[in-house]
């Protein structure tokens, strides 16, 4: 490895215990600002949903500790790290990220502002984390009763959100494309509390009603499958729930409860109903 990046390592392992101190459970990042460590089940057809019940590393974000002896441990697994993710949703601060992206050619700030103008509500100080494209990162925390999913311009164009079973590249990680860093003068200040009219436009509208799954095993079974994915396994395993239902012959009877369970997910409906007419027309069906 070269000095630069055994450098990178360290800064970013020293960094992520900083982190740790302040009650922020870490993972280590490789420079691509995906978890440094793969998951230990690939390669395994069709492997059971294990968010880190099998007592190895490659986790994601289910891997991620205060314990400043187990961030060491998954440091010196992962010796390639140079920047390191920390886990929302988590007590005691139950994080949130509103991650204000430059990369969609929309003005994320000024559709920020907009939304709170409209909603009667203000960004109090905060820590606030300069992103290497321009972007920022400002850190909430809300209640532990409230459950925020992850999304991607749901709230605005360029506004993505970090909630339950995601994460925030840490300041001082470095990635291809440069240094994440704190904002000046929010280096040391607490994450502050979600303000409430926003934490209703982050928390998923209320269900009406429950539809209830076909009553075969197998139905029932391939909707568990959906519900227990995890970011950046969702698509996936939606996408085989629908080719196995369609080539069971139970397809069309399982479109709303795989759109469902997806949205429990956190896909958009759009996204979800696209996955699974790709799905048919793969199995040679028509959704």
């Amino acid at each position: 490895m070269a000095t630069t990046d055994r450098q990178a390592t360290t800064l970013a392992l020293a960094h992520a215990l900083s982190a740790a101190e302040r009650g922020l459970a870490v993972i280590p990042l490789s420079r691509t600002k995906l978890p440094a460590l793969r998951s230990p089940h690939r390669g395994q057809p069709d492997p059971a949903p294990c968010h880190g019940e099998c007592g190895r590393v490659g986790h994601g974000v289910y891997d991620a500790s205060t314990d400043p002896a187990r961030i060491r441990e998954l440091f010196a697994a992962a010796p390639w790290a140079t920047g390191y993710g920390i886990a929302c949703g988590l007590p005691p601060h139950h994080l949130i990220g509103i991650d204000l992206d430059t990369k969609s050619g929309t003005d994320s700030s000024a559709a920020l502002r907009e939304l709170a103008l409209r909603h009667l509500f203000t960004i109090p100080p905060t820590v606030v984390v300069l992103t290497p494209s321009g972007g920022r990162h400002l850190w909430l925390t809300g209640p532990a009763e409230a459950v925020v999913p992850n999304s991607a311009g749901r709230l605005a164009p360029g506004i993505d959100i970090r909630g339950a079973g995601g994460y925030l590249v840490g300041p001082g990680s470095r990635t291809d494309h440069g240094v994440y860093s704190t904002a000046p003068g929010t280096a040391h200040l607490a994450p502050a509390p979600c303000p409430r009219a926003l934490l209703r436009l982050l928390l998923p509208p209320p269900r009406t009603h429950q539809p209830t799954p076909p009553s075969t095993g197998h139905g029932q079974g391939l909707v568990q499958f959906v519900l227990a994915a995890h970011e950046g396994q969702r698509n996936t395993r939606l996408f085989w729930a629908a080719c196995r239902a369609y080539e069971d012959g139970i397809g069309p009877a399982l479109v709303d409860p795989l759109v469902e369970a997806a949205l429990d997910t956190g896909l958009s409906e759009r996204e979800a109903r696209a996955t699974i007419a790709s799905a048919a027309r793969m199995t040679g069906h028509r959704a």
